[in-house]
């Protein structure tokens, strides 16, 4: 491969990873111990509806088929998910969530800022979770803006997509059921909800998140398991 080849080559990879960044706020790091791709969740989960311009979020569209690429490019050796999430569409959340529970690259999250309503499937998604002492999860029952049905079904959906998300997050995490349902349903914290706001040292010791830490913590985390992979593969 000539000189100019591998310039030109080079250009197109850096101008590539320059438009993940702008456009979806994701990175892939090169120069670095292992192959991180890091993946940034905030503002909203915009999903079957486009939300106004004025608000920020993350399209599920655009991740679903990075996860995917992810999965299955060899080079990249672990994923980093950092959450700053205020909540948004909630079967498109519990979408994401599901795909990265699933998947067989080591994935660490971390939790800066808040994680809100749906943006706590997403932190326990990934193998392990951290947050930061500052930061807060959110949690309160499925809730819809607009105009809905006032019909026995409708009431139904809501409850059947509330047991989702309490058999995920209590299956992916170490918090119980029981404990998860009462912080769902605190009616002395919220001046205008039902729910509960669990600030980050709670959240580790409710078992909902894994860790506290900050991103070093994530990072030595996240280089541990790859290298704990590769071992296990080369026994």
């Amino acid at each position: 491969m000539s000189d100019e080849h591998k310039s030109g080559t080079t250009a197109e990879k850096l101008l590539d990873e320059a438009k993940l960044i702008r456009e979806n706020g994701q990175a892939i790091t090169r120069n670095s111990k292992h192959l991180i791709h890091c993946l940034s969740v905030i503002g909203q989960i915009e999903g079957h509806y486009v939300l106004a311009e004025q608000n920020k979020t993350t399209k599920y569209e655009h991740i679903i088929p990075a996860l995917v690429a992810i999965e299955q490019d060899r080079s990249v050796e672990g994923l980093l998910i950092i959450l700053n999430t205020v909540g948004g569409d909630v079967e498109a959340g519990l979408a994401l969530a599901e795909l990265i529970a699933g998947m067989k690259t080591p994935t660490v999250s971390l939790v800066v800022g808040g994680g809100h309503s749906i943006g706590v499937p997403l932190a326990v998604s990934a193998k392990r979770s951290f947050i930061v002492p500052t930061a807060s999860m959110t949690i309160h029952p499925v809730r819809m803006n607009g105009t809905v049905l006032g019909v026995p079904q409708t009431l139904s959906y809501f409850e059947k997509m509330q047991d989702r998300i309490v058999r995920f997050v209590t299956k992916n995490s170490k918090i119980t059921e029981k404990d998860f349902r009462t912080l769902l349903m605190n009616t002395e914290e919220l001046v205008l909800d039902v729910g509960s706001v669990v600030e980050g040292e709670k959240a580790v010791e409710l078992g909902l998140i894994n860790s506290i830490g900050s991103l070093g913590d994530a990072m030595d985390c996240l280089y541990n398991m790859i290298e704990n992979t590769e071992k296990r593969y080369a026994d």
